[in-house]
């Protein structure tokens, strides 16, 4: 680790890391734009004001200044082009430099395909001039205690953390000694809308596809209840003079004290793109199948659907999606199964992507409409069918992939014949 660092990230995903750059890039704009205009906005009361969006909007997303709920996607201007629009191919960014400069702690998972993109995102981010380290937490009994140990001086010591994921064990274990007088949580995806509610109702934070049914889930939820609850303790806003702010592209309503920072994907446009643009209609998986959520046979059936009503020829595969599945997603549809070796918001904004982007409920309907600003692509969203559910899913999966879908902005909705239920 590098001695005295003031500012860590601790990612456990290729989305957060990509996020984690993703933040450090909007607040070194913010510090210019403070400077020159003042002093950024904060949510005191928790109310999002969303009639001031509009007029509002370009002034936030130029810089990631912070907000008081997330406006709709920045229209596109010669004033607002980056120079990755202008320009096709990947281009060096501007390096890591300053206070806000973080080191980068991975903490990788144990499947192949999440430690692979890893990888790569974090080689991006020492191109950029990051520090990163690589801290193996899982694979043995005794792999969290020597992460725990090894961590544990550098977090007493930070000034500021940033996590990506307030949901994990790990973390929260990690957030126990931490001091640090600002806490910053960047986008997991759409567990972030689940986490400020959670935070928001005084809740114990757990993740919402998670069901906690029988006795040994119980038993093991009892027993972490503490460190549960001090790692909420320490993540609401207020408590011991700490600052926190959540870096998102997901909609969100601040809670009082909490600054609330949009990631519009100002790094990802700068450094990449713009993409080439092919005929077709591109489907992006999703693991709710792998999760327990979907069917399997629901799923490959709505899948069948789409290809067929829009035409798609690609299927982007989620990094948990297993081979088993996709294999009988390729024999039943005839699409192309492709494996990004990064997240998708990278691999689109690369390209060759398709003029249509097709997606179940999830993270990438909020987060491609920015990261793809003004290439002309359409992202497009298929409701999930309650029938399409699993008996073991939790009660809340439906109303919260329907808050997925319904707080989606600059997306084209699917009709619900689009995907019709299988049987």
């Amino acid at each position: 680790m590098t001695p005295s660092a003031s500012t860590l990230a601790f990612v456990e995903s290729p989305v957060q890391l990509l996020n984690v750059l993703e933040w450090a890039h909007a607040r070194r704009a913010d510090e210019g734009t403070a400077r020159a205009h003042g002093p950024a906005i904060r949510a005191d009361d928790g109310t999002a004001r969303a009639h001031d969006a509009p007029a509002r909007a370009a002034d936030r997303t130029a810089a990631g200044r912070l907000l008081d709920g997330v406006p709709s996607r920045p229209e596109r201007s010669a004033a607002a082009t980056t120079p990755g629009d202008r320009a096709g191919g990947p281009r060096p960014g501007p390096g890591a430099s300053g206070a806000q400069a973080p080191t980068i702690v991975v903490l990788p998972p144990t499947d192949p395909m999440s430690r692979g993109q890893l990888r790569r995102v974090a080689a991006l981010a020492r191109d950029e001039g990051y520090t990163v380290h690589w801290q193996e937490a899982r694979g043995g009994a005794g792999a969290p205690f020597r992460a725990l140990a090894a961590l544990a001086a550098d977090v007493r010591g930070a000034e500021r953390i940033v996590v990506g994921d307030p949901f994990s064990r790990f973390v929260q274990l990690l957030l126990a000694p931490a001091r640090a007088a600002e806490l910053v949580v960047v986008d997991d995806g759409t567990a972030t809308m689940e986490f400020v509610a959670q935070l928001g109702r005084g809740e114990r934070l757990r993740r919402w596809h998670r069901t906690g049914s029988g006795a040994g889930a119980r038993v093991r939820e009892l027993a972490y209840a503490p460190v549960s609850g001090t790692a909420r303790r320490r993540l609401t806003p207020g408590g011991g003079g700490r600052g926190v702010e959540v870096f998102t592209s997901m909609p969100v309503t601040p809670l009082p004290g909490m600054d609330v920072r949009l990631n519009d994907f100002a790094w990802t446009r700068a450094r990449f793109g713009p993409p080439r643009l092919t005929r077709g209609t591109d489907l992006v998986g999703t693991s709710l199948v792998e999760t327990g959520v979907v069917d399997p046979a629901r799923y490959r059936a709505a899948v069948l659907a789409l290809t067929r009503e829009h035409g798609a020829t690609r299927y982007f595969a989620h990094r948990r999606e297993s081979p088993e599945k996709l294999r009988a997603l390729s024999e039943a549809t005839g699409l192309e199964i492709v494996r990004p070796d990064l997240p998708l918001e990278l691999i689109a904004r690369r390209g060759p992507v398709g003029r249509t982007i097709v997606s179940f409920p999830s993270t990438v309907v909020h987060t491609l409409p920015y990261a793809l600003i003004g290439t002309g692509v359409t992202v497009a969203v298929c409701q999930v069918d309650p029938r399409w559910l699993t008996a073991a899913a939790s009660p809340r999966a439906h109303g919260f992939l329907a808050g997925v879908t319904d707080t989606a902005r600059d997306v084209r909705r699917l009709p619900a014949q689009a995907a019709p239920a299988a049987g």
